[in-house]
């Protein structure tokens, strides 16, 4: 046979291999406020899958009045921390009062700015971003990550931070915070082990941790950590039409190559119903997080994760689950 043929019998094996299409189901909500597909779909959808999204949540916004009034008086804060696109979208709500979005726009962003403006994740600074304020923290990815950088920016006698999030938000950056302020007794004790003696400006410090049970000695906190202020500013349920969705999808497309996972909310409410619905085929599915906190929620639930995105992108997670369906 000419060595041509067996080249185009090559190319063309290869081309019916990478153009095979698998299934993908996305456990998300859409994107609030865009136009044009899903960038999770689009990313799919350009390495050769066929991907679809389930809303997975159902959100009703609270505490509006308290809000706005903290929203009003940045001088009584250190600065704001947003972990997820809905807190930005209670923010965005309590402004489109004419008065206060007046007051916003001429003085009360550029107070804020003035301070610290955190957040998780490229999603929510472009929401933060379209208030008018300047967040850092985007690439951190998860609380956990982005309490360390707060922890070492801010100093311990700053007004508070404060912390609009949703009812079911994990306890992960307000623990962190509130943590970091006893390594200064530990740090007492250690100097007591090593040189035999405190100097004279802690010896208090000694009397009083020397007092307690050894088992209280890792939870002194003579120092205040970085003092925070939270507010549930949200409601998290699972969505109307989950159950419905998801027999349909199942029943009209069959067990797809991929399920993503977008949170451990996702997980508690769809994960039930998946096992159910894919039966024996269960270990047959390529089953992908967001990120390590959702991954953590799936392994803690007994499901083997194949892949897990670099950073919560459309990009790498749309490269991950293309390896893993390799």
């Amino acid at each position: 046979m000419p060595l041509k043929s067996l080249f185009e019998i090559a190319w063309a094996s290869k081309s019916t291999t990478t153009s095979c299409k698998m299934r993908v189901l996305l456990l998300k909500d859409p994107r609030d406020g865009e136009s044009g597909p899903d960038p999770y779909i689009k990313e799919l959808e350009s390495r050769g899958h066929k991907a679809t999204l389930i809303p997975v949540l159902s959100f009703k916004f609270i505490s509006a009045n308290t809000l706005s009034d903290k929203l009003l008086q940045p001088e009584k804060h250190g600065g704001l921390i947003f972990t997820s696109p809905r807190a930005v979208e209670a923010v965005k709500l309590c402004l489109e009062d004419k008065d206060r979005k007046q007051e916003w726009n001429k003085s009360l962003k550029d107070k804020w700015n003035r301070k610290s403006i955190y957040v998780v994740g490229k999603a929510t600074a472009a929401l933060v971003q379209s208030l008018g304020l300047e967040p850092e923290g985007e690439d951190t990815g998860t609380a956990d990550v982005l309490s360390r950088l707060i922890i070492e920016r801010e100093e311990k006698n700053i007004p508070p931070l404060f912390f609009p999030c949703g009812s079911i938000k994990r306890e992960v950056l307000p623990t962190a915070l509130r943590e970091n302020g006893k390594i200064f007794p530990l740090l007492c004790l250690t100097i007591k082990a090593q040189v035999g003696e405190i100097p004279s400006g802690v010896k208090l410090i000694n009397k009083i941790i020397i007092a307690l049970p050894l088992s209280h000695w890792g939870c002194v906190s003579l120092f205040p950590g970085v003092p925070l202020e939270t507010l549930t500013v949200y409601q998290t349920t699972e969505h109307p039409d989950l159950e419905k969705n998801l027999k349909n999808y199942f029943t009209k497309q069959g067990i797809p190559g991929s399920v993503g996972f977008f949170s451990p909310s996702g997980v508690k409410f769809c994960l039930e119903a998946v096992r159910r619905l894919s039966g024996e085929q269960l270990t047959q599915i390529k089953f992908a997080a967001i990120g390590p906190t959702t991954r953590d929620a799936m392994a803690a639930e007994g499901l083997c994760v194949s892949c897990t995105a670099e950073q919560p992108t459309a990009q790498h997670l749309a490269a991950a689950i293309a390896d893993a369906l390799q």
